[in-house]
């Protein structure tokens, strides 16, 4: 795309600002407006209805929020992986509650669990409505006498579960655990029915929302208003947990550093407003750090100094192992262990510091997608997707755009990287009335309680994130200032950065903005992040004007709003072995010379903290004719995880 006749020779006066071309609005120039009229739903359907309307209340799950913790078997704590193979069966016609489908399929195929469904069955693979998984599991007769949960790791979007024909609940919201108490409904001389309905249907109240069939100018089919494909089903574990009958509920680890002492704030909840004694000891050596927990209506505190901390950072990823328990009468209850890391995370000025010393993030932006999986839980990609990190010289990335698997979190613990932690707040937007917007508003909510209460003791974790390119007015319509939206969304992100804060008040809390965004919801972040694209949606093909116009952009939201900046998204497509000399658009050449330019850019400004790719590995779309292959190509590794030569280039610039 190049600037027309009538544009100011100045890049800088073609930056886009509210009212003029961001990235959302690139097609709507005169190459492209013929289809994105079409796109962006000028003869578009209605809106889905909700598809829970007129159906019978199910109860609700169990929240992290509300003190679940990650399963895991000790002496006194018992799993049942679930995982492997289910029965299932899409429900395009959604009869299957009425005909009883909870108890017996009535033509049932074979599906892996975790797995999204979109990838295994041709015939489901734009397939966003109803499916059923069925699943028979014995339960222990020695676990009885225990609290039994049922626990899902991650469950999109919607979900309604039944144990032996009998309702346990439902859930909405994809990426974030939930679980139900199982014990009263249990059968234990035969196995226990396990059913699942499950659907990702794309409505405006959901998170990320979806406005109907129409798509957009991204997304095309199937239609969503975020642009990564909407992968569907069971995506993480399912287990079967037992617990003590008084257990621990929840434990945060909040630490801090006393010139060379690290402090290790210990809270604990107990079960059933527990009356009782504790232990919270740090470490596992002769003699370990110890302190005693005195329960009062189930709650406890206890802090543990270290003399001679080991402190955790990118370069030295110490952790230490926590481990709770409660005891009664000389009798251990119950106990719970995780890895803790100790260091402390601030903003100061226009410095993001990390245990107290300014920190410069270097990396990229992810999504979970692979063939076949989808979505769905892969720990071997995992550990290569650190390996190849680490080989590029990152030390962090964004969970775009939704919250990572547990495995992904103990990783970053693991290796050092430093995390920006994002709801799955995709694709908002503030022009479809104020019933849909607090009905958002209410998911997002809940999803910055439930990521908080999941994610708050991984040191890995230093940002917390409650939005991506949030958009003023329709996010996939023609654009224009919309000072009602700007308003109704400042409204909206003051009270999710006030939650975030009131939840976890030792992290900073951000969101990512659209090129051209409002300044006055980028002034509510602690750090201000950017997802800049000129080069690419803008000034297209002119990377020496792009590169001035990414200056006077950083400049000026500094000079503004005087707090640190991270580039959260850059970047340029290219088709993995395609090249040209002098450089073109979709070429490797021209992503290397994209990424070499943002680079010094951001290098020659000290109050930059950071600079995340867009993106680490091509992902999968919906189809369209912006999106090749039914691909998103801005990956510097091919989606099998191969590198192009722009990981090459990060490489040289980033590994020391």
């Amino acid at each position: 795309m190049k600037p027309s006749s009538k544009m100011s020779k100045d890049p800088a006066e073609n930056v886009p600002r509210p009212g003029k071309m961001a990235r959302r609005q690139f097609l709507l120039t005169t190459a492209g407006a013929g289809a994105a009229s079409v796109l962006a739903g000028e003869t578009a359907a209605s809106p889905q209805e909700d598809p829970e309307a007129g159906r019978p209340p199910f109860p609700p799950s169990l929240r992290t929020s509300g003190g679940l913790l990650r399963p895991q078997q000790n002496l006194h704590r018992n799993l049942s992986d679930l995982s492997g193979f289910w029965q299932f069966q899409l429900d395009p016609e959604d009869t299957g509650e009425k005909n009883g489908w909870f108890r017996e399929l009535p033509s049932p195929r074979t599906i892996a669990v975790p797995c999204s469904w979109n990838d295994l069955f041709d015939d489901a693979q734009d397939y966003l409505g109803a499916a059923w998984y069925l699943r028979e599991s014995w339960v222990a007769p020695a676990w009885r006498g225990q609290r039994i949960l049922l626990y899902f790791a991650s469950v999109n979007y919607s979900a309604r579960v039944w144990l032996n024909g009998e309702p346990l609940g439902g859930h909405e919201g994809g990426h974030l655990p939930f679980a139900f108490d199982i014990g009263e409904k249990l059968v234990w001389d035969r196995p226990n029915l396990i059913a699942v309905r499950v659907e990702n249907i794309q409505t405006p109240t959901r998170v990320p929302p979806g406005g109907g069939p129409a798509g957009g100018l991204f997304t095309g089919y199937p239609a969503t208003h975020y642009d990564f494909f909407p992968y569907c089903g069971i995506q993480r574990q399912v287990e079967i947990v037992s617990l003590p009958p008084v257990s621990i509920e929840d434990v945060t680890a909040i630490t801090k550093i006393d010139r060379s002492t690290g402090i290790v704030e210990v809270k604990a909840s107990a079960s059933r407003a527990w009356n009782g004694t504790g232990k919270a000891r740090l470490g596992e050596g002769d003699p370990a750090l110890e302190a005693d927990l005195h329960f009062r209506d189930g709650q406890a505190t206890a802090t543990l100094r270290v003399p001679g901390a080991k402190l955790w950072s990118p370069s030295s990823p110490h952790l230490y192992t926590l481990h709770l328990s409660l005891a009664e009468g000389g009798k251990t209850l119950d106990s719970y262990s995780l890895k803790i890391g100790i260091r402390t995370v601030e903003v100061h000025g226009d410095q993001l510091l990390l245990n107290g010393q300014p920190i410069f993030l270097k990396g990229c932006a992810k999504h979970e997608d692979f063939p076949i999986n989808g979505r769905g839980l892969n720990v071997p990609l995992v550990v290569r997707d650190a390996e190849l990190l680490k080989w590029m010289g990152a030390n962090s990335y964004r969970t775009s755009h939704y919250p990572y698997s547990d495995e992904a979190m103990e990783t970053a613990d693991r290796e050092g990287f430093l995390i920006i932690d994002e709801i799955p707040a995709v694709g908002m937007s503030f022009s479809d009335g104020d019933e849909n917007i607090e009905k958002r508003q209410a998911q997002c909510l809940r999803d910055i309680d439930d990521l908080i209460a999941r994610d708050k003791n991984h040191p890995s974790v230093i940002i917390w994130s409650v939005a991506n390119e949030p958009s003023p007015g329709n996010i996939m319509a023609r654009g224009g200032k919309n000072p009602k939206g700007v308003t109704a969304g400042t409204a909206f992100f003051t009270k999710l950065f006030a939650q975030a804060h009131l939840r976890d008040r030792t992290r900073p809390a951000t969101f990512t903005s659209v090129q051209g965004g409002p300044r006055e919801w980028i002034a509510l972040a602690d750090v201000a992040c950017l997802n800049l694209y000129f080069g690419w949606y803008s000034l297209g093909g002119l990377l020496e004007e792009a590169s001035t116009a990414l200056g006077k952009e950083l400049d000026s939201v500094h000079a503004e709003l005087h707090k640190p900046i991270i580039i959260t998204e850059c970047g340029a497509e290219a088709i993995a072995g395609t090249h040209a000399t002098p450089a073109q658009m979709w070429t490797e050449e021209y992503q290397v010379e994209y990424l070499r330019r943002y680079l010094e850019v951001v290098g020659q400004r000290k109050f930059m903290a950071g600079i995340h790719v867009w993106n680490f590995a091509n992902f999968k779309t919906g189809q369209s004719i912006v999106r090749a292959q039914g691909m998103n190509q801005k990956g510097v590794l091919t989606r099998d995880r191969q590198p192009k030569m722009a990981a090459h280039f990060l490489r040289s610039k980033w590994k020391t």
